[in-house]
């Protein structure tokens, strides 16, 4: 395998709906077997960039295109939303489905898979449903189908941005242990981009569409460093941004948060495909609770049951055995307009969530159903999505999804505010927006639960509960 040459001339992308070009008239090139660092604040243009290499925009993502991509070698792309890539129902025919599209035998197809699976710390057996894998572990997985096919061109897409420290230090060695050794052109999108430095040949950062800097990492670190903090980039060494102050009256709950406990709780999911019924323990046992007025952070390893337990405190999973106590009547028992009035529930995946085909409306939306005013604008503003206001939001950069969601589902001021990885995919400026919003429903009473791999986000916390193989061990 040889490493692909890229190049971008006067490239420029308007998606369908939206009025200004996320980038305009951009020339770029990348060499063969370059691994380059490709940064920039949230909206910048980064995911943008990827998917114009890999051949999507204009035809699989509708919108107007200008200029030319020339690339003279398969390309092989992770996405940021890992699950928007799945094909299958388990997790060897979804790493299987590259090869079998190269035409390659039957046994060198499944040795690429358990290849592919080893590599990305993948143990499940091959019949595993892709539906019982967490965040993490989709992007784990989606990452050994892109590997599976040996592209001379890796396109990543923040793919250590939902992992635990460990899991992302693995995936790091896994992606640059097969970039140099097959040679492939690596260009990897992250905002935590202090691990990869060391290793990469060429950084390129952009702001607004346009590059303000392609260096080397040396002179990146020790030139750039005020430029690109000020640019909203995570600087190695740089100390955490301060959260942003957010006016009490915006946040204050409409009743004040309850406390919850998880008492006992089990849950097991259960999966259907093309090959039956399987069932897997998520939670096993979990015993933890969420006080009012603090909030509490859910880590853990990737697969160890936080999501599960976030989505059974909002009252979006019924229990196996045991509950979850303190609210009355209980969550899970609600009808939809009484849940929404209480808890306000960001999903993982943010997109699962909208409802309307504006970013106005959906902040909008629960809000006017609820009967509750709701100061869009200013909301949008805090959150620098003002200028995104009758975007459509699927046609966002995933962190700019991200923040919507977590404006959709807080703007009515709920008691209970449930977050699910809410910083992923955010610059050093929106994540202390989201911090900031976080720490003040708190501090006006709300019960904050968080479940997040953010260390940064860990030490704002008022207390971790850690989670290990769906039980509460800390």
């Amino acid at each position: 395998m040889t490493g692909a040459h890229a190049t971008l001339r006067g490239f420029g992308w308007r998606p369908l709906g939206r009025r200004d070009e996320v980038v305009s008239d951009l020339d770029l090139t990348f060499a063969p077997g370059q691994i380059v660092l490709l940064a920039g604040g949230s909206g910048a243009g980064k995911s943008t960039v990827l998917r114009a290499l890999a051949g999507l925009l204009g035809d699989a993502v509708p919108g107007q295109r200008s200029g030319t991509v020339e690339i003279d070698a398969p390309t092989g792309l992770l996405l940021q939303n890992p699950a928007d890539s799945l094909v299958a129902a388990t997790i060897g025919r979804e790493v299987a489905f590259g090869p079998e599209n190269l035409a390659l035998d039957r046994d060198e197809i499944w040795r690429r898979v358990h290849e592919g699976l080893d590599r990305v710390g993948l143990r499940y057996d091959v019949d595993r449903s892709t539906s019982a894998l967490s965040g993490g572990e989709l992007q784990r997985l989606a990452l050994a189908g892109v590997l599976a096919v040996r592209p001379g061109l890796l396109l990543l897409d923040e793919p250590t941005s939902m992992l635990d420290d460990e899991s992302a230090a693995r995936v790091r060695h896994c992606v640059l242990d097969a970039a140099r050794g097959t040679g492939a052109t690596t260009v990897i999108v992250e905002h935590r981009i202090g691990p990869w430095l060391p290793h990469c040949d060429r950084v390129v950062v952009l702001e607004h569409g346009t590059v303000i800097a392609d260096t080397t990492p040396a002179v990146f670190v020790s030139e750039h460093r005020d430029r690109m903090l000020d640019a909203g980039v995570w600087m190695p060494d740089a100390p955490d941004p301060e959260p942003v102050p957010v006016d009490r009256a915006r946040v204050a709950p409409a009743a004040p948060g309850p406390e919850l406990r998880a008492d006992a709780l089990r849950v097991d999911l259960t999966t259907r495909s093309l090959q039956g019924r399987s069932t897997h323990r998520a939670l096993d046992g979990a015993t933890t609770t969420l006080r009012a007025g603090r909030l509490s952070a859910l880590v853990g390893p990737s697969g160890a049951g936080k999501s599960t337990l976030l989505a059974a405190f909002a009252g979006l999973l019924q229990p196996t055995a045991g509950g979850v106590l303190g609210a009355a009547p209980a969550f899970a028992r609600r009808r939809s307009a009484d849940l929404a009035a209480a808890v306000g529930f960001v999903p993982q995946n943010p997109e699962h969530g909208f409802l309307r085909t504006t970013v106005r409306d959906e902040v909008a939306c629960t809000a006017t159903r609820l009967g509750r005013t709701v100061e869009v604008d200013e909301l949008l503003t805090l959150l620098r999505l003002d200028h995104l206001a009758g975007a459509n939001p699927y046609q966002l950069s995933g962190g700019e999804q991200r923040r919507l969601a977590v404006l959709a589902a807080l703007a009515h001021r709920p008691g209970v505010v449930l977050l699910d990885e809410p910083t992923v995919g955010q610059d050093r400026h929106t994540w202390a927006a989201v911090v900031g919003w976080m720490q003040a429903a708190r501090d006006a009473g709300a019960t904050v639960g968080v479940a997040t791999h953010d260390v940064a986000l860990m030490h704002r916390s008022d207390g971790v509960i850690q989670l290990k193989s769906g039980q509460a061990v800390g």
